[in-house]
């Protein structure tokens, strides 16, 4: 049984997803405001162990030209920082997340002040997702 947790590392909010315990499906799980990176960590620490989580999937935000910039080592430093929860940790490619995750919120005719609540913890589902489909799994969203 494949239990992924997708994030979404800003800088400001966490994004966090969940996939389905099959691991097919990636849901939208909670956003978590950034203070320190310790407690970061805990927050981390509190979904992998409610959720019983066997890998971290963290969205790897490359330039639309596929090179790396500096957001991609914030990414990798935080995946660093999350080593200690003993899980595996992937990347994977998630340019244009934020994009799509804001015209499915805008399709579902959600508020603006909603959208930004939000936004980050679909962003992840979004992320998660893709992982979950290069994985092989025959179900999309």
């Amino acid at each position: 049984m494949i239990r992924a947790l997708g994030i979404d590392v800003g800088a400001v909010r966490i994004g966090l997803a969940l996939s389905d315990p099959l691991g097919m499906t990636a849901q939208p799980l909670d956003v978590i405001k950034r203070t320190t990176p310790e407690r970061d960590l805990d927050a981390i620490r509190k979904a992998v162990r409610d959720n019983e989580v066997t890998v971290l999937v963290i969205g790897l935000p490359l330039n639309m030209d596929g090179s790396e910039g500096p957001a991609v080592e914030h990414a990798r430093l935080f995946g660093k920082l999350l080593e200690p929860l003993g899980l595996p940790i992937e990347f994977v490619d998630e340019r244009l997340s934020t994009v799509v995750a804001e015209s499915v919120l805008l399709e579902a005719d959600m508020r603006r002040d909603k959208r930004k609540q939000v936004r980050d913890k679909v962003a992840a589902a979004v992320i998660l997702q893709a992982w979950l489909d290069r994985q092989g799994n025959p179900v999309k969203t």
